[in-house]
């Protein structure tokens, strides 16, 4: 996936106004459209374009692109730096159709899919209900299986009065329940945008995300583990020592288990209100042949056992 240089489409500084990217915009758009231009390319550049001004234009996604910072070059391989939108806030904005058609595959990856909507906002009478507030946050396996109280920081951006965005950031602590699961909401009442004319304010709702675990993946309310064990462990049947969340456990693995065999404990995942599973998937690591003992040994089996791997290949 490509970088796309939003600035550098438009010509514009990243510290242009919010005026200054209309202007542009404006400029641009009759320059390339493709109703009226003799460009080479002119359909290309015009979509481009309208991709480059559905970002700048909007000061959440503007901020949020910003985020990743100025070293990159248009064109090169890109991914999202981990956990780039960790602690953004924002409230909507949804596409402008700024001329643009299908936006890019960059785009989507950061736009797309994701929180970037527009909040419902119900209206009585002169009374506006306050827009509700998106943000995603990272926390720790642990955080879900036991409960937890954290203090996050949000950054939420905002236009100064010479039509700059500017990031504002507020601290907020909150109580993490146990069993919540990745992608999963926590709506925090009254702390998204106030209502006007006396309406109420809207909610923040914190978008739930894991940290990577050094030892144990998610899925759903499942944990995974990998547990390397040696070729006699899989073969002959073994009890060893496995580390959960909880602590160490003893696992018996059956004879003739083989590579990539799961050994299910039933209830010990996520504590939802159907508790997951404890998933155990065998790694079978094979002792290296480093020493003239351990080549021997290999040999010996080559030669008492009569194995083929392959047979199942017709080889």
């Amino acid at each position: 996936m490509e970088y796309k240089d939003y600035y550098k489409i438009m010509g514009l500084s990243r510290s242009a106004t919010q005026d200054e990217i209309k202007r542009a915009y404006r400029k641009l758009a009759r320059k390339y459209h493709p109703d009226v231009s003799k460009e080479k390319d002119a359909e290309a550049k015009f979509k481009e374009l309208g991709e480059a001004y559905e970002v700048l234009q909007d000061p959440e996604k503007r901020a949020a692109y910003d985020r990743l910072g100025a070293n990159w070059k248009a064109g090169e391989d890109f991914r999202p730096p981990p956990k780039w939108d960790e602690g953004f806030e924002f409230k909507g904005g949804g596409f402008t159709g700024g001329g643009g058609g299908v936006f890019s595959d960059f785009f989507e990856q950061l736009f797309g899919q994701g929180g970037f909507r527009t909040s419902e906002q119900g209206t009585r009478g002169f009374q506006a209900r306050g827009q509700d507030a998106h943000a995603k946050i990272y926390i720790d396996l642990e955080d879900s299986i036991r409960g937890a109280t954290r203090n996050i920081t949000l950054s939420a951006p905002e236009m100064d009065a010479r039509g700059h965005v500017q990031v504002k950031q507020r601290s907020l602590n909150i109580k993490i329940p146990k069993g919540i699961k990745p992608g999963q909401h926590i709506r925090l009442s009254g702390q998204g945008d106030p209502g006007s004319g006396g309406g109420k304010a809207g909610d923040l709702l914190l978008e739930i995300a894991f940290n990577p675990h050094p030892l144990y993946r998610i899925s759903d309310a499942d944990i995974y583990l990998d547990l390397p064990v040696t070729p006699w462990e899989a073969a002959l049947g073994a009890t060893v020592k496995v580390p959960t969340p909880d602590g160490k456990v003893d696992l018996k693995i059956p004879p003739n288990s083989r590579q990539g065999s799961k050994l299910r404990l039933k209830g010990r995942g996520l504590p939802t209100k159907t508790p997951g599973d404890f998933l155990v998937v065998l790694q079978i690591a094979l002792p290296p042949a480093n020493t003239d003992r351990a080549k021997a040994v290999y040999q010996k089996m080559q030669q008492e056992l009569n194995f083929n791997p392959r047979q199942s290949l017709g080889v």
